[in-house]
């Protein structure tokens, strides 16, 4: 008997045959919605250490003396509020990054499918389903780069005015919320203004997807290689799913930094008046600080991404595996 294209590569997010394209998009909305919201509840307080760390790499006296001191000085000064400072953009970002990003690269294998006459029950090879992670990745990356504008501006808020949060006494309820925040941008840049850094954002969910679905993929059939037509057990998509998130944020990290020192330095550096493109920012950090300047805040990111891609795809396949 001739094998459905599910069983011959389960782990691949094949949606040709998951019914309508309504239905099949309203599934990849719901799922990827779920898996992205509890990925980033769990993950907020070391992105936004992240985001801290990459925003004073051109500062001449660092804040911070790495990631355990900004969690340290930012638990002391801020409590966990401050820990989860700026989390509902990323929630929404999370939502709408995870739906949209599962979303297209579905449409996407479908399309190549189609393109390259390749057959329902053939899998798709590996660098066909990198194409198609890549083009997702693209996609996304114009839904993501005003909420994490938002995001990044919100995180620093506390960095303004204080050399260290040690000094800081005032209650963060005076500062902006991320209303005020966007209304800010589109009164100083306009809508253009809410993509700010989108060339960051454009390299690193490009070549970030193609790594962290290209690396999913060829972990999970190597888990399968001795019965390629089984569905992949929940241990083995968090696994998979972990080696991704250390690829994602591996291969085009230093494209991030440059994005996050663009979107927070209105606020950090006030003086800068003519917004620099990002060969122009991404050099001034690398003169500063060199190839550590461009991975700042790397390690601390690489450590939380695998436990929180786990966390995606683990809810994700496992939502995939009950309802279809």
């Amino acid at each position: 008997m001739e094998a459905s294209p599910d069983a011959l590569n389960p782990c691949i997010h094949d949606s040709s045959r998951r019914g309508s394209p309504a239905v099949r998009a309203a599934k990849d909305i719901a799922f990827g919605s779920a898996a992205g919201i509890v990925s980033k509840v769990f993950e907020h307080p070391f992105d936004l250490t992240k985001v801290r760390l990459q925003a004073q790499v051109l500062d001449t006296t660092a804040r911070f003396h790495g990631p355990l001191d900004c969690l340290v000085q930012t638990f002391k000064s801020e409590g966990v509020r401050g820990l989860y400072r700026g989390l509902p953009a990323p929630i929404v970002g999370a939502m709408a990054e995870n739906a949209s990003l599962f979303l297209a690269y579905g449409e996407l294998q479908n399309l190549i499918r189609h393109e390259w006459d390749i057959p329902l029950t053939q899998a798709l090879p590996l660098p066909q389903l990198a194409l198609a992670a890549a083009g997702a990745g693209t996609i996304t990356s114009f839904v993501l780069t005003p909420i994490e504008l938002v995001k990044c501006k919100m995180q620093v808020q506390m960095l303004v005015t204080t050399p260290s949060l040690s000094t800081i006494t005032s209650s963060t309820r005076d500062l902006p919320g991320p209303f005020a925040i966007l209304r800010d941008v589109l009164r100083m840049g306009g809508v253009r203004g809410l993509w700010l850094g989108q060339t960051g954002t454009l390299i690193r969910e490009t070549g970030g997807s193609a790594a962290w679905f290209g690396t999913k993929e060829l972990v999970c059939n190597l888990l399968r290689k001795d019965a390629p037509e089984r569905q992949l057990k929940p241990w083995e998509s968090a696994l998979s799913g972990a080696c991704a998130g250390g690829a994602y944020n591996l291969a085009f990290f230093p494209a991030d930094t440059v994005k996050s020192t663009m979107q927070t330095e209105a606020e950090l550096r006030p003086g800068t008046t003519v917004q620099r493109s990002f060969l122009t920012v991404a050099r001034e950090l690398y003169r500063a600080q060199g190839v550590r300047g461009l991975y700042a805040g790397c390690g601390i990111t690489v450590a939380r991404s695998v436990p929180s891609s786990a966390l995606i795809f683990w809810i994700y396949d496992g939502l995939r595996a009950r309802f279809g």
